[in-house]
């Protein structure tokens, strides 16, 4: 590790980088390699085994970029692929629960190792709407993961595939199993599906920032009630109508009827003439 005499041990960041570097040195995994640039401590390159069938990663081996702050462990690291995946877009930051993305998720207690297991175990899921994430078809992804064994990093000279050849070689030196599995921590999947769950609560942003229109499926209930209730007012509508109008309605008169009167007032009237000529005459 040319990169160890050139930072004080005594720093907590420097010394927990160098402790991780040693640890991934000394225990390889069949899975993936990482290791500091010689240049930059900060700076790693890691190179990661895909899942195993029935994934269409499998067969693919993929390189890639970590970026520690200067705050490791406080604060997580940044991941992004430099090989085409078909999942992950080339040479841009990832949006994991063990990346830079959501410090809120972090913890100190992980470290690279525990990351890159994250990131092999998370390759399978959906990228839809994650920061860094893409989806592409079956076909492209296994097409991609054939060709990924003979990219070489510029950085590191080596191809992919002699990379993780070396590590198998290691790994059976120290009598390891070259096929065994490493688990990802149960913590770490509780965190992403976390994430995944914030995630598809937010809405969706078109191209031009604004919030798409709700799906019919979405303001269907909302439709449904509204009419359920206009149904079930109309049928009060016209007994309502009918109250007003007897309230405002003179109440029924009571006593002789309306011909009677009209009667009277004929007599009292003849008998006034009959009167008046038998004055005259």
């Amino acid at each position: 590790m040319s990169t160890s005499g050139q930072f004080s041990s005594k720093n907590p960041t420097i010394k927990r980088i160098l402790k991780e570097a040693s640890e991934i040195a000394n225990q390889p995994s069949a899975d993936y390699y990482a290791a500091p640039l010689e240049t930059d401590l900060f700076e790693w390159h890691f190179t990661l085994r895909g899942p195993p069938s029935p994934s269409p990663f499998e067969g693919g081996i993929y390189h890639g970029r970590i970026v520690l702050p200067p705050a490791y462990p406080l604060k997580p690291p940044s991941f992004r692929f430099l090989t085409p995946t078909g999942r992950f877009e080339v040479n841009r930051e990832i949006c994991l629960s063990i990346s830079g993305h959501h410090e809120e998720s972090w913890q100190p207690a992980w470290g690279i190792r525990t990351a890159l297991i994250a990131i092999r175990s998370f390759m399978d899921t959906s990228g839809h709407g994650q920061l860094g994430g893409m989806e592409a078809s079956e076909e492209v992804r296994k097409r991609m993961a054939g060709q990924s064994t003979s990219w070489k990093c510029p950085a590191c000279s080596k191809p992919n595939g002699e990379i993780m050849n070396e590590q198998e070689e290691a790994v059976k030196e120290q009598g390891g199993d070259a096929k065994k599995e490493e688990v990802v921590p149960e913590e770490l999947r509780l965190a992403y599906r976390d994430d995944l769950g914030k995630s598809n609560g937010k809405a969706a942003q078109t191209p031009n920032g604004k919030a798409p229109e709700p799906a019919a499926a979405e303001i269907q209930p909302t439709r449904t009630t509204v009419t359920a209730q206009t149904t079930t007012q109309q049928p009060q509508a016209p007994a309502q109508a009918a109250q007003v109008q007897a309230q405002r309605a003179p109440p029924p008169q009571e006593g002789i009827p309306a011909w009677i009167d009209k009667a009277i007032y004929g007599v009292v009237i003849a008998l006034v003439i009959l009167v008046w000529r038998r004055f005259l005459s």
